[in-house]
This record gives C-alpha cells, structure tokens and sequence, in this order.
C-alpha cells in the first residue's frame, strides 16, 4: 500500500507540497473530532458525580460547536484541496504527455492506436484526477487519526489502548493482504477501458464506411465485444475485492468487541472507574471508524497503481531529441548517404544516397510502397534512419534539436487535417505570434483570401473537427497557407494536389507556385505537370533508387518513368463513349 502512496507523491510533481497540507489540515480536522471526547467527559462527570452545574454543560457545549466548526472548517480546506491536487496534477501530466509525443518516433502511434493513448489521457488519468489525491490524504488522514485516538485511549487505560493498537495492526495487515489479493485484477481492466475507448473511435471514424455497406446494425460488433469485455472485468475486480471488504470489516467487528469485552471486565472488577468505562465504551464505536473509510479507500489504490503505471508508459518511450542543439543552418541542402530504413522486419529504404541542392526542385515519383513518403518522412525525422546519415544545410538531423529542425521544414500533406478551431487559428498554426495582416497576406498568397471571407464569419469561422464544413481544395489551400506563414526554407509535399478536383486545381497550383518560391522543394507526385517542371526527378522503387535525372533524360530511357509517362498519355486521351 505504502509503495502506491510513494508512486502518488511522485506523479503529483510540484503538487506534492500542497498534498501534504492537505493531509495536514485533514488531521487537524480529526483533531478537532477528537474534542468531542473531552466534552463526553465533561458530561459524564457530570452526571456520575451529581454536578448539575450549567457551567459543565455551556463548557461542553461550547466544546462541541468548536469541534463542528472546526471539522468543518478543515474539511472545507481539505477537501478543496484535494480537488485542486487531483485536476492540476493531471492536468501537467496531460500536457507532459503532448510535449514528449512531439518528440517520440512515429512507430510509437503505429504501435499504439489512437484509442489508446486517448484512452490514457482520459479515462486512466481521469480515474488519477477523481481519487489518487484523495485516496491518499483520506487513508493517510484517518490512519493518523486512529492512532491518536488509539494513544489516547492508552492514556485513559493501557490495556484497553493495546487493544486498539492491536486491532489497528490486524486491520492493516487485512488491508495490505487485499492489496496484494486484487492487484491482478486492475491492469486487465485497465486494459479493457483502453480497448473500449479504442473501439469506439474507430467506429465513428468509420461511420461513413459502416453506412455506405448498410452495417449499421453489424457493423458495431467489436465494440460489443469491448463493452462485455470491460463489463467482465469491473465485475470481476469487484468479486475480487468484496471477500476481503468482508475480512476487513469483520476484524473491525471483531477488535470493537474486544474492547467492549475488555472494558466491561475491568469495570466490574473494579479496576476501571465508571466515567472511564463510559467514555471507552462510547469510544469503541467511534475510534476505528476513521480507520474503516481509510481501509474502504484503499481498495481504490490498486487501480490508481495501474492507471499511474499507464500514464507513466510514455514515458518510457525513447524520444529522438536527448542531445540535440539549436542549429539555424546558412544552406538548405539535403543530402541521403547510404539510408537504409526499416518497418521493423520491412526493409522501406536500402543504401539510398541522394544529393538535394538548395533552391532546387526534386520530384520523388515510383510505385506504391516504393519508399517515397518515408523518404520524406526521414528529412523531418519523424523516424530515425537505421543506418547512413540525412544532412540538412550539412548538419546531420540527428545533431539538431526537434523544434530547430522543423524551423528549417514545412510540409503539405495528401490528407489535410485542420484543427476544430477558426481559419485563423489553423492557418497561425504555422507561426503562432503572426498577426491579423500576415495571415491574410498568407491566405491571399494561397488563394484561400475569396472564399475564407465569403463565409459569414470571415477567418473567425469554425472548420469543424478535421476541417469537415470545408472542401478537400479548400483545405488543401489553407494548408499551404499555414506552409506559407511558416516560411520555411525547405518545403516537403506529399502528394500535394492528388485528391483535387480539377475545379480546384488551377488554383491550388497557383498557390503550390507561391508557396515552392526560391525554396528547396522535394515532393510527391503523380501528375505529370507538377513532376516535368522538377530540375531532379527520383524514381524509387523497392527501397531504392532505381532512376534518376531530368524530365527529358528519362523520358528516353526505358524503365519505370517512361512506363508513368506512357500510362499518363493513355489516360489523358481517354473518352466516355
């Protein structure tokens, strides 16, 4: 139990101080509980000796409404506390989690779904939020508490005191034994929740497959699955944990008796005065009660073990930015020198050497699943290559911090994904201190200016979640936009115009023209306009480079790029009959 207490005090991080006030004035309220018993005493003099003194009884009553106001008082502090601890202690976990996704090599998301890490950073730390910090200071709290009303009872008599002490050690030595008893118990639920929540963000990504094949009520089978599964497990830890709140609460039952048997025997034998004997027989229902909401609390620790375990699992991902350093190169060069790559048993890239001179356009073109998006991916270090080296501006990438490196980069993606923000917003992403002035400048650069202030709240207007209440050349050009704002000096684009409607395409272009400027350029393409125009053309082939040169050098050349400019001429002359 112990132990779970020392992973809590760590993950709360700069919270921790304010945890251990709370525990503080949390046993300062049980403190001021704990005056009740001084105003019993009082009545009980009272009324053993006679003394119909209305001094005894103002003194107690005055000694009670303390007692309550104070309780209160430090509850109200307390427990404020704890809800303070328990949302900003994840809430700095959350966001320690977004900066070193930043910096994890992308095999970490091919591993980890979606589903999964949203899963971590809702459900597994919203069960953290809800109950780590006041798990602690209620268990921690109410065993100190015990013990004081345990050394108390010492004082009154120190049988009766060892008794107590004595039922304490049993009830904890329960408490433990539970522990160790449910801990199997927690992780394979915890894995169920991730399971679920990975479900259903996959069936509602894929809402639009799920109606298009009339699946609506087939299509949701894996997510049934997840919800008996996770089902499961919740009954089966409660199962787990039931027996042993039974064992628990019968050692309380049992230590309670005790005292009572105890208490009684002394009296009548007459080793225990009469007031004594009240108060102690009072107290025997009072003084594990403390203890039992610390015992009831406990169960709840083996699932903030495992959601903690969880949480801290990001951390244990190697990041690609350990010894980088703040690099601002005078070249934009790229140059590949013997790349090999590899999708863990997949070779991607084997011995690829490119030289990409500044200023220049190189178009990368080949087969599907040729290497060419990984290649591109590589410049930007989203992986890090297994072997040869990747210079840019005659660093190798390796040598720069993350944030410094993607200074010099800015890239256009097929599939545009925009931000559940305004225009503006999205398009600043890019450059988050431009100003107002800049951002238009940018879109009227990208040829977004029209349409962005056609709509009725101009650039203030929400895109939706992905940009969804926008057409693919409308994002695709507020995209380049963003690229443009940025001003890097190197620009990668990936297939930049393969999904755009011919009405759109003209003026994609045109913005594709603006943004590529006295840049470096390496993209992806298909088309065949965009790939003649390029002053180097690759063509990548099974991990390597199997062609390269000019529009015009390889356009004689039998092999792959004759072949894609023969099957562009043979589609450009198709007709409907």
């Amino acid at each position: 139990m112990f132990h779970v207490f020392q992973k809590i005090a760590a993950f709360s991080g700069e919270r921790r101080g304010q945890m251990w006030r709370s525990i503080a004035v949390s046993f300062v309220g049980s403190a001021f509980s704990a005056l009740q018993f001084y105003a019993l005493l009082l009545v009980l003099q009272a009324l053993t000796t006679g003394n119909r003194d209305a001094k005894t009884a103002w003194t107690a009553l005055v000694v009670m409404l303390v007692s309550i106001a104070g309780k209160a008082a430090a509850s109200f502090f307390s427990n404020m506390q704890q809800t303070q601890i328990g949302y900003f202690m994840v809430s700095d976990k959350r966001i320690h989690i977004g900066d070193r996704l930043r910096y994890i090599p992308m095999g970490y998301f091919n591993q980890n779904s979606l589903g999964n890490i949203t899963g971590v950073v809702t459900t597994t730390l919203g069960d953290v939020e809800n109950s780590a910090a006041r798990c602690m200071v209620s268990i921690l709290g109410g065993l100190l508490t015990s013990v004081a009303l345990g050394l108390g009872m010492c004082v009154i008599d120190r049988r009766i005191g060892l008794i107590v002490l004595a039922g304490m050690a049993v009830y904890l030595l329960a408490t433990e034994a539970a522990q160790r008893g449910v801990s199997k118990s927690f992780p394979k639920r915890q894995r169920a929740q991730e399971s679920l929540v990975s479900a259903v963000m996959e069936y509602l990504q894929g809402m639009s497959v799920v109606k298009a094949f009339g699946l609506e009520n087939d299509g949701d089978q894996e997510i049934r699955k997840s919800i008996d599964e996770s089902c499961a497990r919740n009954l089966a830890v409660t199962r787990n944990v039931i027996p042993w709140d039974i064992l628990k609460g019968a050692v309380i039952r049992v230590a309670s008796i005790a005292i009572l048997t105890a208490t009684l025997a002394l009296y009548l034998n007459g080793e225990l005065p009469l007031v004594n004997c009240l108060l102690l027989l009072i107290a025997s229902f009072m003084v594990y009660s403390e203890l039992e909401s610390a015992g009831n609390m406990a169960s709840v620790l083996q699932m903030m073990d495992a959601s903690m375990e969880k949480a801290n699992s990001v951390d244990d991902t190697p990041t690609m930015d350990t010894e980088g350093r703040e690099l601002a190169p005078k070249a934009s060069g790229i140059v590949f020198r013997d790349v090999g790559f590899s999708y863990g048993d997949r070779k991607v890239l084997d011995g690829v050497s490119l030289t990409i001179p500044e200023k220049t356009t190189t178009a990368v073109v080949g087969p599907s699943g040729g290497g060419k998006t990984t290649l591109c991916s590589l410049i930007a270090r989203f992986w890090d290559v297994d072997s040869g080296s990747i210079t840019v501006g005659g660093h190798d990438v390796r040598e720069y911090k993350l944030d410094s490196l993607m200074r010099n980069i800015a890239m256009v993606f097929q599939d545009v994904y925009l931000f559940n923000d305004t225009i503006e917003n999205n398009i600043k992403f890019g450059k988050p201190d431009a100003t107002q002035e800049q951002v238009v400048a940018a879109a009227k650069a990208a040829c977004c200016d029209e349409f962005i202030s056609a709509l009725p709240q101009g650039y203030g207007s929400m895109v939706g979640e992905g940009g969804c209440s926008l057409s693919g050349g409308e994002k695709q050009r507020i995209s380049i936009a963003r690229a443009m704002l940025k001003d890097a000096p190197i620009v990668i684009l990936d297939e930049a115009t393969a999904n755009v409607d011919p009405e759109n395409e003209a003026e994609l272009q045109k913005a594709i023209d603006a943004l590529t400027h006295n840049k470096t350029i390496i993209m992806i393409a298909h088309r065949l306009k965009t790939v003649e125009k390029a002053e180097q053309i690759l063509v990548l082939d099974g991990g390597k480079i199997v062609q390269r040169g000019t529009h015009k050098e390889l356009a004689g050349q039998p092999g792959i790029y004759s072949e894609f400019l023969n099957a562009r001429r043979e589609a450009i002359g198709w007709k409907l009959a």
